[in-house]
């Protein structure tokens, strides 16, 4: 009897899910914001690592201004002390740059619980990406406020429906910087 117990529990640690994070986006460019939510979700929903996912083009955002490879570079720059991030680029190999066919290709095995990461100003239209309701079936959201964003993403399409339930904001100590800010200088 007491071989079947022992039996069964290693089964079930055989099938827990790794948990992994996933930060997508241009990083045009990459900064200390990205570094510190990847930090914060690490430590709070204790994660295994997180993949940096760059993509060579934001689909709601205008052409990035530095290429592709700078971009990457600069991203492997201010993350080397911290091994946890994995600078990774997925578009040419899964012939797209949608974060649901993203998602769908690193777990096309089924062996993680993804979670990926956002910030507020992300939620307020996520209705709008593509297969956005696939992305919610397949991760949880983290959600990182941003300076200015936190009541409209509460009041977003996405938070207020049903849906929600799988977004989760996430409380840190906010970094007042975004590409775009970073971008103007």
């Amino acid at each position: 009897m007491k071989f079947q117990v022992m039996v069964k529990l290693e089964n079930k640690s055989k099938f827990k899910k790794i948990k992994i994070g996933i930060l997508g986006g241009s990083f045009d460019p990459a900064h200390k914001g990205h570094l510190a939510i990847s930090k914060e979700a690490l430590k709070k929903f204790n994660l295994k690592f997180i993949i940096w996912a760059v993509t060579n083009q934001n689909p709601f955002k205008k052409k990035s201004l530095k290429e592709l490879k700078h971009r990457i570079s600069v991203c492997k720059k201010i993350t080397t002390k911290n091994k946890f991030i994995k600078i990774r680029y997925f578009d040419d190999l899964i012939n797209s740059n949608k974060t649901s066919d993203l998602l769908d290709h690193i777990n096309k095995k089924g062996k993680y619980e993804l979670f990926f990461l956002m910030g507020a100003d992300n939620l307020i239209n996520f209705h709008k990406w593509h297969k956005w309701k696939n992305i919610l079936k397949k991760s949880k959201i983290l959600v990182f406020d941003r300076h200015g964003y936190k009541k409209k993403s509460l009041d977003s399409k996405v938070y207020k429906s049903s849906y929600g339930k799988k977004v989760i904001f996430v409380k840190f100590n906010k970094v007042n910087i975004s590409s775009s800010q970073l971008r103007k200088i």
